[in-house]
């Protein structure tokens, strides 16, 4: 296998190979050591596999490539690029930059095996790319803490807000979470909508193509209003970071967070076991909206100026695969989105996620701040954040949220 190439930050805008050669395919992607190292071992296998062809690959550090991949999509675009699904990835569909893949995906079987995420890949009934990982968010809970009050795992919202009583009178949080930089508070409104209002009105709000001040909209928040007016939450998460919400689910003061699985680690770290730590799907508000969940998706991509287009493909088609799926995923500590790949099973929220996304039905959200612009999203936020303060301005909130829609998405 080729050398692995590395480049600064202050040259990706100018990093091009002269001409591809042919057989030869530029790919470039912004990876951490772990995964890096298992994309080496990827696209040692697909070279191996497919003699004729070279994979040379680039890589840089993540907010270099953030912010360069516009210039390079521009200039000289390599034949493959890391991304990001669902909303991320539409201002390069619409401006012409990435290539529609519907083939790979119809000649490989894709729709099939990745159906999970071909809501959050597909544009105008199209395939933008493939995506080879991604993570679950819902609810961790403390095992003992729901021992204590003899509460049970809830399936339904009217249960966990029965439970949410019982953890009241016994001094114990119902739900912690730290939204000092905000973003946890995102993770609580998209199940809040996801689970009220289903995956299409969710992604057409985060779309801007509805008011925010819509009775959707606000039947929605009047479902969270059940956990916010009793005091159901940790009265001072404006003020905690995530990490210190998560030290009160560790020590038995909270009982449950809604939070993505790399959570997992930090509860670990603070004591946490297998035998106390326990997950669950976000319970069930709507019984006649199909389960959506939300799963941010990294994903490669075929640029529009790409030279080795057939090449390219074939990668894709590779990567897609339940091997490379399974390999670089086990380095990574996510979850392969082919359904016919593995996961560990001796990891209990690994083995959990896995089932959990590969049986979703609803579609696959990315997360708030991925599905709304980036301006749209921190306003957004910093509104859920006031409502879990001062619910009785959910008027004003929602009033703010509209006229900045109106501004955004002109």
């Amino acid at each position: 296998m080729r050398s692995m190439l590395y480049v600064s930050i202050s040259a990706i805008a100018v990093v091009a190979a002269a001409a591809s050669q042919a057989g030869t395919v530029k790919y470039y992607g912004d990876f951490d050591p772990a995964p890096l190292a298992a994309m080496q071992e990827v696209i040692a296998d697909f070279e191996a596999a497919n003699p004729g062809i070279t994979v040379e690959f680039q890589n840089f550090d993540h907010e270099g490539y953030k912010t360069s991949i516009r210039n390079f999509l521009t200039a000289e675009p390599p034949d493959l690029a890391n991304w990001y699904a669902g909303n991320r990835m539409a201002p390069f569909v619409n401006s012409g930059q990435f290539m529609d893949v519907s083939d790979v995906w119809e000649e490989n079987g894709l729709k099939e095996a990745l159906a999970s995420a071909l809501p959050s890949m597909t544009i105008d009934g199209k395939q933008w790319g493939v995506p080879y990982t991604y993570y679950q968010w819902g609810i961790y809970y403390n095992k003992e803490a729901y021992d204590q009050v003899g509460a049970k795992v809830p399936e339904t919202w009217d249960e966990f807000i029965a439970n949410c009583a019982l953890f009241q009178e016994a001094g114990i949080d119902c739900v912690t979470t730290g939204t000092k930089a905000l973003w946890p508070g995102a993770g609580i409104f998209d199940y809040m909508n996801l689970r009220t209002n289903g995956y299409d009105f969710h992604m057409a709000l985060a779309n801007g193509e509805v008011p925010w001040t819509d009775d959707r909209v606000k039947a929605t928040f009047a479902e969270w209003a059940k956990l916010v007016e009793p005091g159901y939450i940790t009265a001072n998460h404006a003020a905690l970071d995530w990490q210190d919400a998560a030290a009160l689910l560790v020590q038995g003061k909270a009982a449950n967070y809604v939070m993505g699985n790399f959570a997992v680690a930090v509860f670990k770290d603070g004591g946490m076991t297998d035998d106390t730590l326990g997950f669950m799907a976000f319970p069930t508000i709507n019984p006649d909206v199909p389960r959506a969940e939300d799963a941010p998706t990294d994903t490669v991509h075929i640029p529009s100026g790409a030279t080795n287009v057939e090449d390219a493909k074939k990668f894709l088609a590779y990567l897609a695969s339940p091997e490379a799926q399974t390999k670089i995923n086990a380095a990574m500590g996510q979850l392969p989105i082919n359904k016919d790949a593995s996961v560990n099973q001796d990891d209990p929220f690994i083995a959990a996620g896995f089932e959990l996304l590969s049986t979703t039905p609803g579609g696959i959200a990315q997360f708030f701040d991925r599905d709304a612009p980036a301006e749209m999203a921190k306003i957004g936020m910093e509104g859920f954040q006031q409502f879990m303060v001062q619910p009785d301005q959910l008027d004003n909130i929602l009033e703010r949220l509209e006229k900045a829609r109106g501004r955004i998405y002109k």
